[in-house]
């Protein structure tokens, strides 16, 4: 964002003292920008990840206590709907064959709880996920369901705590509280803190702190990339997950993303959840 630069002349100065009630302004000086509120930096992060649609193959790796590694492969995609208030992904899991099959329909809203359905091979069965329960893990990774959806900024409020470089680039860093017991009950946090790019309007660092106010996990999100430069829309390739009291991580690296804003509406219905 940065400064922009005023030359004033004494002239000009005049009508700005009166007004100020005598406030002295001696010379030539310069004027910083004032940040947008930190509300308003969070409203455009929202709408800065949101593709008109996508397609992509993603691979989560977890990383145990002891060093094992556990990897997955997906392939996701996403739909904004309703005027982009409303953003539908569906994942379905390729390998290893213990999960092969199994699907996640998420229907991400603006305003409401987000509807989430899981579907199990081993079963034949879907379940629906209740909003209160996005707290829980994205399929055994440190992410929550949570973590993964576009949260909705009524619930929170909201604190620009300074200006800081992080992932390379300057960014602002804004405290996020849940306005309410319930809120933060259900999102498993007491608090989120968040290094947003200012010049990407992206999220490049999180911190997240549990419900007694113990930092929990770290999120580092890296390569980030302009998938859709006419809108200006983009999105991490690289996303970390470090779980700071055991030491487990996970990794959401995506192998390949196409940026599809015709991607099939059939995707997102629980029919094609259930297909195998």
């Amino acid at each position: 964002m940065g400064q922009k630069q005023h030359r004033f002349t004494a002239q000009a100065l005049a009508p700005l003292i009166a007004l100020s009630g005598g406030l002295c302004l001696v010379g030539r000086g310069t004027q910083a920008a004032a940040p947008p509120s930190p509300r308003d930096i969070m409203d455009k992060v929202t709408v800065t990840r949101k593709l008109d649609g996508s397609e992509a193959v993603i691979k989560m790796t977890v990383i145990g206590e002891s060093g094992q590694t556990r990897e997955r492969e997906i392939t996701m995609a996403t739909k904004l709907y309703d005027g982009g208030k409303t953003e539908k992904r569906i994942y379905r899991f390729l390998s290893p064959a213990d999960v092969q099959g199994t699907g996640i329909l998420v229907f991400d809203y603006e305003t409401k709880p987000d509807d989430v359905w899981i579907y199990l091979p081993a079963l034949r069965k879907t379940r629906r996920i209740v909003s209160t329960q996005r707290s829980q893990s994205f399929m055994g990774s440190e992410f929550s369901y949570g973590d993964l959806n576009i949260p909705a900024l009524d619930d929170f409020t909201y604190t620009l705590v300074k200006e800081e470089p992080a992932g390379g680039e300057p960014c602002w860093v804004i405290d996020l509280v849940p306005k309410n017991k319930e809120i933060a009950e259900a999102e498993g946090y007491s608090k989120k803190t968040y290094w947003v790019s200012q010049a990407k309007l992206a999220v490049v660092r999180g911190l997240y702190y549990d419900k007694d106010g113990k930092l929990w996990k770290e999120l580092v999100a890296q390569d980030i990339k302009l998938l859709d430069p006419k809108n200006k829309r983009y999105r991490a390739m690289h996303m970390e997950m470090v779980n700071k009291q055991n030491g487990r991580r996970s990794v959401f690296e995506s192998k390949k993303v196409t940026f599809a804003p015709n991607t099939k509406d059939d995707y997102f219905t629980t029919a094609y959840l259930e297909r195998s």
